[in-house]
């Protein structure tokens, strides 16, 4: 984006406009953690049993 502000020199940035503080983590962020991965592929895992065993035993 245009920074059109004129109180401040071109060349300084403060802490708070720097590229990483934009930035919100979203979703993408929460699904690369490992405990949480782990988690919905325990919950997978059990889904599909009980998939599986609903469609051959009953």
């Amino acid at each position: 984006m245009l920074d059109t502000s004129q109180g401040e020199p071109p060349g300084s940035v403060p802490a708070a406009r720097t590229p990483a503080a934009e930035e919100p983590r979203g979703c993408l962020f929460a699904l690369s953690q490992p405990p949480l991965m782990i988690f919905l592929g325990v919950v997978g895992v059990l889904l599909l049993s009980v998939a599986v065993h609903d469609l051959s035993l009953l």
